[in-house]
């Protein structure tokens, strides 16, 4: 059954509320999930049922300015360092070893954490990010974002999420379903995707360009299970190649899938469930 968390942490602008979806028994070995960009902690629902089925307590936060945290006000805190900021609060609430479950921008926190002197993280899955992220690949979601329409209703925003999103894999209309009814917040005659649209701020401040993360992850040091998206324009295959050429680092790759792969085909749950049961 799914349990719903809360912690306050500081930013520069003060404190505020990160909240999170919880899996699993309150004893269980921690796995912290987060998502990508646009994303929220409800995606790893059906990974966080899986895992919690082996026994594991299974954290999903909402990044600032998604879901059910609170929005900020400074949209130029919507960027990674005050990510890590916001979960390192979570990190120090937990207390002990965890292992982390990062999809996109999730999986940049995790490098960054785990590039960090004296942090918790056992084993870490990178899920279609690496460390070298294409000047196409950023132009690609800086075109996509900051024009989020008012949608009619679940079933538009749906049709809206299947387009955008079609890299995550062949999902079931169940799946869509579920994706597009946990992203959706009450709008005027309508609904609204879930997140501040001022999430787009930073990106859309400047031109795409690569970001080039290669020193950060010559830091990472533990045990990586490296998952790309067999069509990813933003994991690209030298890139994993490059990686994955490191001892602590286990490459698989997702056919029928780009950025990123969805996390939801017992196969993929499968995956992560035994690399971070070794």
């Amino acid at each position: 059954m799914m349990r719903e968390g809360a912690v306050r942490w500081l930013s520069s602008a003060g404190f505020f509320t990160m909240r999170w979806w919880e899996w699993g028994p309150e004893d269980g070995a921690p796995v912290i999930c987060v998502h990508g960009l646009t994303r929220s902690g409800r995606d790893f629902d059906a990974l966080a049922q899986g895992l919690a089925a082996a026994g594991r307590r299974v954290i999903c936060p909402d990044l600032p300015g998604r879901g059910a945290s609170d929005w900020l006000p400074d949209a130029m805190l919507y960027q990674p360092p005050v990510y890590v900021a916001a979960l390192s609060h979570l990190l120090a609430r937990i207390d002990g070893p965890v292992d982390w479950v990062g999809t996109s921008l999730g999986g940049i926190c995790g490098m960054a954490i785990a590039a960090t002197p004296g942090h918790p993280i056992r084993r870490m899955v990178l899920n279609d990010v690496g460390a070298f992220v294409p000047q196409e690949a950023m132009a690609r979601i800086r075109d996509y974002m900051g024009n989020e329409p008012l949608f009619e209703d679940i079933p538009a925003l749906e049709a809206h999420l299947r387009t955008v999103h079609a890299p995550f894999g062949n999902l079931s209309d169940a799946e869509w379903r579920h994706l597009a009814e946990t992203s959706a917040r009450p709008g005027g005659d309508g609904v609204l995707l879930h997140y501040d649209p001022a999430i787009a701020t930073p990106i859309r401040a400047t031109e795409a360009q690569a970001i080039d993360m290669r020193a950060l992850w010559a830091l990472v040091k533990i045990p990586v299970l490296l998952i790309r998206g067999a069509d990813s324009d933003l994991l690209l295959p030298e890139t994993a190649a490059e990686m994955a050429a490191q001892p602590h680092v286990h490459l698989a790759e997702i056919a029928g899938a780009g950025h990123a792969p969805a996390l939801m085909d017992p196969a993929q749950v499968a995956l992560v469930r035994d690399f971070l049961g070794q």
